[in-house]
C-alpha cells in the first residue's frame, strides 16, 4: 500500500494554548505552518486516533538532569490527552543498571520520578547499553513486584488493538545490546530469527508493525557512525524493509530525532528523558532533530500515525503524521 508523509511543525504549549492553525502550505511539500486560532491541543492531537502512547528514553539518574521535569511533563501531559501506556526505549538505570529487583534505584530512578496517577498506566521497557552494567535480568524479575512494569523477558511482542474494531498495531521489544555487541551467551543469533519470525507471522489485521530497541540504525547524534549504529543498521534495516516496518523507535542518542534514510521505514529517536547530547543539522535524511529534554506521543488509527515531540516545558517542538 503506497504510504504519505506529512510534516507538519508545531509550538505550543501542551496544556491551555491553542494549537496554531493553517498559514500557509508550502507548494510541491507536504509541510504546513500553523497559526494560533485553530483548535484545542486535544482535538488537534486526538480526534480519530484511538490508541495513543508516550515514549521516553535514557532517563534513570535519580530525578537529576532534568529527569524530573520530563516527568513532571510526561504526567501533565498523560493527564489530559489518552494515554494507554509508556514505552521505555532502555538505559533505565544509569550509571550501570540495578543489581537486583530490591536496588534502591527502582524507588530513586523510578517509583519516585513518575509519580503522577497518569503514569501509572503500563510501563513496557527495553534495555539499553548501560543495564547491562550489573544484572539485566534483574529488570525482567521486576515485572513480578511492580503493577506498572511489565518486562517479560529480554524481548518480547504485543499485539494491540488499536480499537474494537480498527486492527492491532504489533509492537516488537528488542534487547540491542548483544547484538551490537555479539554476546554469544545471549545468543544474538537466535534473537534475530524470532524478531523476523515475529514480524512474519503478523497477525493479518495488524495495520503497524513497530519496532523498539535501544541503539539506532541512523541518528544525527554523536554516534552518526559509531559501531553501534552501524552494527544495528546492518543487522535490521534489510528486515525492517523484508516485513515494511512501519517505525524504529530507539534512544541511546540523549535528544529527538525524526529520520527518514532510503526504505520503507521511519526511525524515530526518544533518548531525551535526562542528560542531553548534541545533534548535527543539515544531515539530508533527517526531518527534525532537538538537543532538548522531552518526550514523544504516538496517535495511532488504522490509516495514519501521528507522532510528537514535546519538551520538559510542554512545547510541542515537532509534529509529524504518516499515513498508509
Amino acid at each position: 500500500m503506497k504510504r504519505r508523509d506529512f510534516v507538519k511543525s508545531t509550538a505550543l504549549s501542551a496544556l491551555g494554548a491553542s494549537l496554531i492553525s493553517p498559514l500557509e502550505s508550502l507548494a510541491g511539500t507536504a509541510e504546513t505552518h500553523l497559526s494560533s486560532e485553530d483548535v484545542s491541543p486535544r482535538a488537534a492531537f486526538e480526534d480519530n486516533y484511538p490508541l495513543n502512547f508516550v515514549a521516553i528514553g535514557d532517563w534513570g539518574r535519580n530525578g537529576e538532569y532534568h529527569q524530573n521535569e520530563v516527568a513532571k511533563q510526561m504526567g501533565d501531559w498523560a493527564a489530559t490527552h489518552s494515554n494507554k501506556f509508556i514505552v521505555s526505549v532502555g538505559d533505565n538505570f544509569y550509571p550501570k543498571g540495578v543489581v537486583s529487583e530490591n536496588d534502591p534505584l527502582w524507588h530513586y530512578s523510578f517509583e519516585n520520578v513518575y509519580t503522577a496517577h497518569s503514569l501509572q498506566d503500563d510501563w513496557y521497557p527495553v534495555l539499553g547499553n548501560h543495564d547491562y552494567g550489573t544484572d539485566p535480568d534483574a529488570q525482567v524479575r521486576y515485572s513480578k513486584i511492580s503493577r506498572r512494569w511489565n518486562m517479560p523477558a529480554l524481548y518480547y511482542s504485543k499485539e494491540v488493538n488499536i480499537d474494537k474494531s480498527s486492527g492491532k498495531v504489533l509492537l516488537v521489544f528488542i534487547d540491542t545490546q548483544p547484538i551490537v555487541y555479539d554476546l554469544k551467551e545471549r545468543e544474538p543469533e537466535k534473537q534475530l530469527a524470532w524478531i523476523d519470525q515475529t514480524l512474519a507471522n503478523a497477525s493479518p489485521d495488524v495495520k503497524w508493525k513497530i519496532v523498539i530497541g535501544h541503539h539506532p540504525a541512523h541518528t544525527v547524534g554523536p554516534r552518526i557512525k559509531n559501531y553501534d549504529t552501524l552494527a544495528i543498521r546492518k543487522a535490521l534495516t534489510g528486515m525492517f524493509e523484508k516485513h515494511k516496518v512501519d517505525v524504529y523507535l530507539s534512544g541511546h542518542e540523549h535528544s529527538l530525532q525524526h529520520l527518514k534514510p532510503e526504505g520503507y521505514t521511519h526511525q524515530f529517536i526518544s533518548g531525551a528523558g535526562s542528560e542531553l547530547t548534541e545533534v548535527t543539522a543539515g544531515i539530508p535524511y533527517c526531518r527534525f532533530q532537538a538537543s532538548e529534554h522531552g518526550f514523544m506521543y504516538f496517535s495511532i488509527n488504522a490509516k495514519k500515525l501521528r507522532v510528537n515531540a514535546i519538551s520538559d516545558s510542554g512545547t510541542v517542538l515537532y509534529q509529524t503524521e504518516i499515513s498508509k
